[in-house]
Formats: C-alpha cells, sequence, structure tokens
C-alpha cells in the first residue's frame, strides 16, 4: 500500500478532454501519472464511484469550492481519481462544475488504484473493484501526505484536511 513518501506508479490515467488544445483531442486522452506530476505539487483525492452520494454531495464539491485557496497554497492541480471511464469522467465534472478546477482524472482498468494498493472490492455491490476513498499531496511524484478513509467513512480525505496539509507543506 502506498505511504508518504513514495512516488506515485508510472501507470496511464485519462481524462475527457472538452476543448481541443495543447496535443490534447477532443473526448478520451491518456496520460502517464509519472509525467503528468514531474515538477508539480498535485492534490488528489480518489474515491469509489462517479455519480454517488458522499462522492457527488460532499467530497467533489469541496474540492470545486477550494480550488482558489489550494492554488494559493501552491498547488498546481487538483485530480479526482475514480474506477471509472472517461466519458463518465467528463459527464461527472460537467455536472459538478469541475472545470478549470479539478481534473476528473478516469482509472478505468483499475491500474492506478492497484498499483497504489487502495483497492476496495464492492463486488457483493454490484459495482466491480473500485478505489478506496483517500486524499493525497503530491510534490513532483513524491507523495508528502496521504489521508486514507475507514471503510463507510468520509473525516481525513476531504479538501479542508487536505488544503491544511498542502499550506503546512509550503511553508
Amino acid at each position: 500500500m502506498l505511504k508518504v513518501s513514495d512516488r506515485l506508479p508510472a501507470v496511464s490515467l485519462q481524462e475527457f478532454i472538452e476543448v481541443e488544445g495543447e496535443g490534447c483531442s477532443l473526448g478520451p486522452n491518456s496520460f502517464n501519472v509519472e509525467q503528468l506530476v514531474a515538477g508539480k505539487t498535485i492534490a488528489i483525492f480518489a474515491l469509489p464511484g462517479a455519480f454517488t452520494p458522499t462522492c457527488s454531495a460532499q467530497h467533489v464539491p469541496g474540492f470545486v469550492e477550494k480550488a482558489a485557496e489550494f492554488r494559493e497554497a501552491g498547488v498546481d492541480e487538483i485530480w479526482c481519481i475514480s474506477v471509472n471511464d472517461a466519458f463518465v469522467m467528463g459527464a461527472w465534472g460537467r455536472e459538478q462544475k469541475t472545470q478549470g478546477k479539478v481534473r476528473m482524472m478516469a482509472d478505468g482498468s483499475a491500474a492506478f488504484t492497484q498499483a497504489v494498493g487502495l483497492t476496495l472490492d464492492l463486488t457483493a455491490r454490484g459495482m466491480g473493484v473500485r478505489s478506496q476513498r483517500y486524499s493525497m499531496l503530491v510534490k513532483d511524484g513524491e507523495v508528502k501526505a496521504l489521508n486514507i478513509e475507514a471503510p463507510g467513512k468520509f473525516q481525513v480525505s476531504d479538501a479542508a484536511t487536505l488544503l491544511s496539509q498542502a499550506r503546512a507543506q509550503r511553508g
């Protein structure tokens, strides 16, 4: 399982791009995590699924609302990662009004989630293998803070907690 001081894995995530530009085409685009985080500070939060109750009502909105504060704390980008496809993450991002605030990163085959050891088996609920709920602060690919929720909880991976950690890391 991922821990503070570990480096993020060299796997890919997908993002549904709404506006063509900077070498990205419209629709799903694949990005190598290791390359995408190089030289940047990234606030990442992951959750079990798009359009699910806690994720839609609390987790994503908290990061959207605090996006400017994260930037002021030295965070270059905020990512939401979920084991869903890029089309679903794109639709969810539109519904949550994340554009320009939170990048909705799809981990459709759970490659990233498995690589960091944070899978959650929801097969019994008809959802398959998903991601645990967590947040982390990453600087140049290295995990500086990691907040993993207990099953069924939403207490430590929220935007306010990670924002406080980002401010503390900045000094």
